[in-house]
């Protein structure tokens, strides 16, 4: 089998985020070379994803690309002579020899920078006629603009907050309220709709709970490509686990799994405190085995090395220090720096 590579192309950018005109270019590429190389420049002066997450965007979405993360690129951009020769010089460095035969793009810059490559100049939709959309009106309401961005982005491009603590501790209603407050999406317990329809006096079987863990992130993936900006999510997989553990003594291996990716599933956790009236309803075992399962709770993000902030008093002053927290708040930014005041534990 002849596996000659003739054709190499090179298309780069911020991707800030990915969006389906980058796709476009990135389609058409695959279609016409035997290579198609994708260069990613860090530019934290224009948005705070990290590059090695915008990187796995195209590497999920176009395996058979070759991405280089260019972790020191240059951060001017303009038409200047100084600024192109910058680019240039940037780029054929970063190359290291590799020979491009068509440079991809649906910019101005195509122009000098296949030139500088000695690439054919491949331009692709440079007047927006299949996407009208550009990353900066994405970045300004991805909401908005959300049918222009994949799944695979989209969901990263939410913050996911999660409930936690013991029953009768406010998880749910503060998912609502704040879901309400800030126009977008909540996910409710699911493990309270699985055990209303599948509890056998009061209890479920190892499989069951992890059942339930599947389920409640199947819903919750869903949910994250409805949401505006935020998620509120009641209760995760690491309280399926615990409730496993709680009554059986054991888990089902797959259930472990899920709870460990939770630690890092979510930007914030915050936990509901107990200082509220216990709600004795007939589903739930009493207001001692709460204070018991919230100690075990603390005990087990403690473990995790899980950053959390407590929530205590009433409603209206549990919103008020959520939206306090999300004032200041930056998805992929230094949790303690944005909460630290918020009482992080």
């Amino acid at each position: 089998m002849d596996t000659t590579i003739n054709t190499v192309g090179l298309f780069l950018g911020k991707f800030a985020p990915l969006h389906l005109g980058h796709q476009l270019v990135i389609e058409t590429a695959l279609k016409e070379m035997d290579q198609v190389i994708v260069v990613i420049y860090d530019s934290p002066q224009v948005t705070s994803i990290p590059l090695n997450v915008r990187a796995r965007w195209i590497r999920s979405l176009y395996p058979k690309t070759v991405v280089i993360e260019g972790w020191d690129g240059p951060p001017d951009v303009g038409n200047t002579p100084e600024i192109c020769k910058k680019q240039e010089k940037y780029i054929l460095g970063i190359l290291n020899g590799t020979k491009i035969t068509h440079f991809y793009s649906s910019e101005f810059y195509g122009d000098h920078m296949s030139r500088a490559l000695g690439a054919k100049n491949r331009i692709v939709d440079d007047t927006r006629k299949h996407f009208p959309i550009s990353a900066t009106e994405i970045r300004n309401d991805s909401y908005i603009h959300r049918s222009y961005v994949s799944p695979v982005v989209y969901k990263d491009l939410i913050i996911n907050i999660v409930f936690l603590g013991a029953p009768s501790t406010g998880k749910t209603t503060i998912a609502q309220q704040l879901a309400k407050i800030f126009d977008t999406t909540w996910m409710p317990e699911y493990g309270r709709e699985y055990w209303d329809r599948h509890q056998v006096n009061r209890r479920l079987t190892v499989d069951q709970l992890l059942e339930i863990a599947e389920g409640h992130i199947e819903r919750e993936d869903a949910l994250l490509l409805q949401s505006n900006k935020l998620l509120f999510t009641d209760t995760n997989a690491i309280t399926t686990l615990m409730f496993s553990l709680s009554y059986h003594g054991n888990a089902h291996d797959k259930l472990r799994h899920l709870a460990s990716i939770a630690e890092k599933r979510y930007d914030l956790f915050f936990l509901c405190d107990t200082d509220i009236p216990y709600d004795d309803t007939w589903d739930r075992s009493g207001d001692t085995d709460r204070i018991t399962f919230q100690k075990q709770i603390i005990a087990d993000l403690k473990v995790r090395r899980i950053p959390y902030l407590i929530l205590k008093g009433n409603l209206e002053t549990r919103i008020r220090t959520v939206q306090s927290i999300l004032s200041r708040f930056q998805k992929y930014d230094n949790v303690l720096e944005h909460t630290s005041s918020g009482g992080v534990a």
